[in-house]
């Protein structure tokens, strides 16, 4: 799942040497922050948070399939 967030995250913004993904485990959780370049923070929120809702969404889906939930935050 870490993988799978960097990869689109480092696609969407302008400064992709600066994007870091941790994951922090729980029992059936995981807990995925993003830290990127302040200029790149509008390309991966997107308007109105679309775009990081879709990044959401697709990573809710592939938790499911492992069994697990996860959460996915934007830290600045």
């Amino acid at each position: 799942m870490n993988d799978f967030v960097e990869y689109v995250v480092k696609a969407l913004v302008d400064h992709p040497e600066q994007v870091s993904v941790s994951e922090i485990h729980g029992a059936h959780n995981v807990v995925i922050e993003i830290r990127c370049h302040a200029d790149d923070m509008g390309r991966v929120i997107g308007k109105n948070g679309k775009t990081i809702g879709a990044i959401r969404m697709l990573l809710t889906g592939l938790a499911a399939k492992q069994g697990r939930k996860a959460m996915l935050e934007v830290v600045e």
